[in-house]
């Protein structure tokens, strides 16, 4: 009888251990599954979608405004505004060539304090456009800016 309850024992250790096989077996089956068949069985849940969209938009982001070329709304004024009175104090040089005391106005400009000069240039009528009446005062410092260029 103490035998026929080994070899019972015995059985049982085989079918335990070879239930584990047997696992074991599917497990290596089911490692072998290829990326692509792993895609296919892939759902995306709608927080994981959510995020994913709003980091595709901050990056966006940060690669437009750094190296897209970007600008806000204020930057482009400023830019525009820039651009404007570049071009407006290169006619005010222009007309400060025309004026027949330069060399003696542009003597004197040298002579006034640096944060002066641009009311000096409004006195002088230089930095009045044609057409206008009064003169800005952003033309007029960058045409003192340039004129201080100018050696004699």
């Amino acid at each position: 009888m103490e035998q026929d309850k080994v070899s019972k024992l015995s059985d049982v250790g085989k079918n335990v251990w070879n239930k584990d096989d047997d696992r074991s077996e599917k497990m290596k089956q089911e490692k072998k599954v290829s990326l692509g068949q792993k895609w296919d069985k892939a759902r995306a849940t709608k927080k994981v979608v959510f995020w994913f969209a709003v980091a595709a938009i901050i990056l966006t982001m940060i690669v437009g405004f750094n190296w897209g070329g970007w600008v806000t709304g204020g930057t482009a004024q400023k830019m525009t505004n820039d651009a404007v009175v570049q071009r407006l104090s290169s006619i005010c040089v222009s007309q400060f060539n025309q004026d027949p005391q330069k060399d003696q106005k542009l003597s004197a400009l040298k002579e006034t304090s640096s944060y002066q000069r641009d009311d000096y240039v409004k006195e002088q009528g230089w930095a009045t456009m044609p057409g206008e009446e009064e003169s800005d005062r952003k033309v007029a410092d960058a045409c003192a800016k340039q004129l201080m260029e100018i050696s004699q």
